[in-house]
């Protein structure tokens, strides 16, 4: 049987999905997979953005979408592979990149666009879906599917009602 657990979040801001994200970023341990899915614009990368504040990767490195690299790697409390899935159309190329040894590792994995090949990904995850409400407003609902990931939005839902981000 899976465990599945929801928050739903109005984002008002780009510095409220950084600031939900960098909240999200300090509570998160070492080996959670975080699947990001939503229109071009709606705010994944920024949402990654924050995450990689939460988890201390120093400011100089500065996070950008891996569009054309695939894949961004980013040192901090635990290392942050960033994903983007949008460019790749077979599932034999997340072989290639190394995508299987990443989720399997240590570190925090984001992935955008990871609907894409969600039959490829482990059961236990959460997933940010990200819609556009306006210019600046999103609509974000947090899934968690699996023991561990639920025990984590549990954990962050008194935090995200209240917004006592830091």
């Amino acid at each position: 049987m899976t465990i599945r657990h929801h928050f739903k979040f109005v984002s008002r801001s780009l510095a409220d999905t950084q600031a939900l994200a960098r909240a999200i970023g300090h509570r998160l341990s070492p080996g959670v997979l975080l699947m990001l899915n939503g229109d071009l614009g709606s705010g994944k990368t920024s949402f990654v953005q924050g995450l990689a504040q939460g988890l201390e990767v120093p400011e100089h490195y500065y996070v950008t979408s891996p569009t054309f690299t695939l894949i961004n790697e980013y040192p901090g409390k635990y290392d942050l592979y960033h994903i983007d899935l949008y460019r790749i159309d077979h599932p034999d190329a997340l072989d290639d990149i190394g995508f299987y040894d990443i989720i399997s590792g240590s570190g925090v994995v984001a992935v955008e666009w990871a609907d894409k090949f969600r039959s490829q990904l482990p059961t236990e995850f959460l997933e940010l879906k990200f819609e556009i409400m306006d210019e600046k407003s999103r609509h974000i609902v947090i899934t968690a599917t699996g023991l561990e990931p639920n025990d984590l939005l549990k954990k962050l839902e008194p935090i995200l009602k209240e917004r006592k981000w830091d």
